[in-house]
């Protein structure tokens, strides 16, 4: 073939490839756009959550560390490992508050117009607890204590009219919402103590920085009708106390760095301290047991059983989470159980019914489980629940 030939034929043979390629291209993209209407649109449904949630439905709340502005609260059917719904709850979040009635949800937050700057605004978001949907928002004093999520930082009164709010900017105060009216009723001054640990339908107390107890009583219309202080019930130098206190009955239950349980109950004027009893034996002090995390202890009221997070650590661990649940009978004040965890947990809660779960987590991994809660068999993990979930609600 002559170099002429050969170009001739060369060039035939590009033209075809020119003329193929687009031939090619418009034959699938007809196709693709064929086999893209043949597609059927998906329908949007919302769904709606039953009037009464179940016995074992959580809420984990998740104060997104990696992303502080982007706050969420999940609601985990324990039972089934599904998550039902999700909250978006902004920055530096803590966690839900879920009333008796189960209606609505209430949620302390945290916005700025800029979104990690700018204007702040407080409110807090009432919830539809069926279908998760904002109902209402209450401005509030913005002052929310934006600190590690402690389980007191934000309570219900017993009769749930009044919801109160711990505040520091670093000033300490409450503030009180009235739920019925949804209104910012009032701050009170706490100055020197902390959080808030409701006592009755229109008080509660806060723990002061030198061990002694403030109580604060509210008028029937939320606002402050007095105070007491008590003596010094803790010593905050030998040995201090958690603040992360659970309530059995009229009586708040507090453990210190040694492991000695606190029990605060409730009386007409205000709050006493009871027998102290420790959690540890000689021999378990002795091999380092400590307990430790955000949320270590858990009741069972019906059963009577007090549930701790405990680990083997040095002085200043009391924030550690840990490989054991040691669960102790509140009436003979002993150890009866110990539950060896899956993973290592930060917080624990125990659902109130007769055939209760064990429900932990920690800020380690994204991840809920699940245990029997008397057997202290391992159920279930629910796993890509936001980033650093933190505190645990039942609804």
């Amino acid at each position: 073939m002559t170099g002429a030939r050969r170009l001739r034929s060369a060039g035939s043979g590009l033209l075809h490839s020119r003329v193929r390629a687009p031939a090619l291209a418009a034959l699938c993209a007809a196709l693709g756009a064929a086999a893209h209407a043949q597609l059927p649109a998906e329908p949007l449904t919302t769904e709606q959550l039953p009037s009464r949630p179940r016995a074992h439905w959580v809420w984990v709340n998740d104060i997104a560390f990696f992303a502080f502005p982007d706050g969420r609260a999940f609601l985990v059917d324990g039972d089934s490992g599904r998550m039902l719904g999700m909250l978006s709850t902004g920055y530096s979040f803590t966690t839900v508050l879920t009333p008796k009635a189960a209606d609505v949800l209430y949620a302390p937050e945290t916005y700025f117009a800029r979104g990690t700057r700018g204007e702040r605004t407080d409110v807090v978001t009432v919830y539809d607890a069926a279908r998760l949907v904002p109902l209402a928002e209450i401005p509030i004093p913005a002052k929310r204590a934006s600190i590690m999520p402690m389980p007191a930082a934000a309570g219900l009164t017993d009769d749930d009219r009044f919801l109160l709010i711990y505040n520091f900017t670093p000033s300490q105060s409450v503030t009180v919402v009235d739920t019925r009216s949804r209104n910012f009723v009032d701050e009170v001054e706490i100055a020197g103590c902390a959080l808030v640990y409701p006592l009755g339908p229109r008080s509660f107390f806060s723990i002061c920085g030198d061990g002694a107890l403030l109580v604060t009583r509210l008028t029937e219309a939320g606002r402050l009708a007095g105070r007491s202080r008590t003596a010094p019930l803790i010593d905050v130098i030998r040995d201090p106390l958690t603040e992360k206190g659970v309530r059995f009955g009229d009586t708040w239950l507090f453990v210190s760095f040694a492991g000695i349980v606190h029990p605060l109950r409730a009386t007409a004027t205000g709050v006493a301290a009871q027998a102290e009893w420790p959690l540890f034996t000689a021999e378990e002090l002795a091999q380092h047991w400590r307990t430790g995390g955000l949320q270590h202890l858990a009741v069972h009221r019906e059963r009577g059983r007090l549930y701790a997070i405990v680990h083997q650590g040095g002085p200043e661990t009391h924030k550690d989470p840990g490989g054991e649940v040691w669960a102790y009978d509140l009436a003979a004040r002993r150890k009866v159980q110990t539950i060896a965890m899956r993973n290592r947990t930060g917080s624990i809660l125990v659902s109130q019914d007769a055939e209760p779960l064990l429900f932990a987590c920690s800020l380690e991994a994204n991840r809920l489980d699940v245990y029997d809660a008397i057997t202290g068999k391992f159920l279930r993990s629910i796993d890509s629940l936001g980033q650093t979930p933190t505190l645990l609600v039942t609804p």
